[in-house]
């Protein structure tokens, strides 16, 4: 059995401890983009494990595609369908829950197994030997990509191709009507009667009517708040006399009790003088 040094047990014991606090930070956290980031630190950490067990291809793989495309790919979706969006318990899949429950009971006997190995005393041969039997470690692993394990190597290439099919028919819209442009939007607006442009400062504004004239500080009309079209075609609201001396009486500091009388002014565009 290959001795092991000070410095190689130092990095395993502490990317052990971070390892498996990120899987229970990856378990326990209520946020989805938590989650994300306890599991990045667990696959870090593994990769730190893979290169000082003399797999350093595996280290690099674990590191650029996993943590660095897949993770920031899952905090890119994360950000844009919203971190704060609740998540669903309904189950979609029937069956998902048991076959969850017997994969996760599999992967246990697997791993007790394994630790069962490590524990017995029985001597291993170690990622040396079989990086020096292919001549090294990425030589090894296409070695038995290739070899043994070449028909599980392409149904998980082909699971990974149907994946990314099968996400973008879902994310797929049809689009039963041609896209509105931004005249078409400004015509929905203006026939919906939605109101234009707030006044400017300095200008109060009587009614959130389009076709109602807002009133300047010393009583005047604000003829540039109506748009020009209605201004052409007259279509102007009258001007409330009563609401005008009101307004009057507000801005003097004069008090103003109950209602008053409040004749309609027949030419909107008339002067407060000339409507008296």
């Amino acid at each position: 059995m290959t001795e092991i040094g000070t410095g190689e047990a130092i990095v395993f014991w502490v990317c052990a401890v971070l390892s498996v606090t990120g899987a229970l930070g990856l378990i326990l956290s209520r946020r989805t983009v938590h989650s994300a980031l306890w599991l990045a630190l667990t696959m870090i950490s593994l990769a730190v494990l893979y290169i000082a067990n003399a797999a350093p291809f595996l280290g690099m793989v674990q590191i650029i595609v996993y943590t660095g495309a897949v993770m920031m790919l899952f905090l890119f979706v994360l950000m844009v369908v919203g971190v704060d969006s609740a998540d669903s318990l309904v189950e979609t899949l029937r069956g998902q829950r048991v076959a969850a429950i017997l994969l996760a009971v599999g992967f246990g006997v697997l791993l007790t197994a394994g630790l069962g190995s490590a524990l017995s005393g029985i001597p291993m041969a170690g990622l040396d030997a079989a990086n020096a039997e292919y001549g090294g470690n990425v030589e090894g692993i296409a070695r038995l990509l290739f070899s043994d394990y070449i028909i599980a190597f392409e149904i998980v290439a082909a699971l990974l191709i149907t994946a990314a099919l099968g996400a973008l028919v879902l994310t797929h819209r049809e689009r039963w009507r041609p896209k509105l442009t931004q005249a078409d939007l400004m015509r929905q607006r203006i026939a919906s009667g939605a109101p234009g442009p707030l006044p400017t400062p300095g200008v109060f504004a009587r009614h959130n009517a389009v076709d109602t004239p807002a009133l300047l500080p010393d009583g005047t009309l604000a003829e540039q708040s109506v748009p020009a079209p209605l201004r052409a075609r007259g279509d102007l609201r009258p001007v409330d006399i009563g609401a005008v001396e009101e307004t009057r009486a507000l801005t003097e500091g004069e008090a103003v009790f109950g209602p008053t009388v409040t004749p309609v002014a027949d030419d909107p565009g008339a002067s407060p003088g000339e409507r008296s």
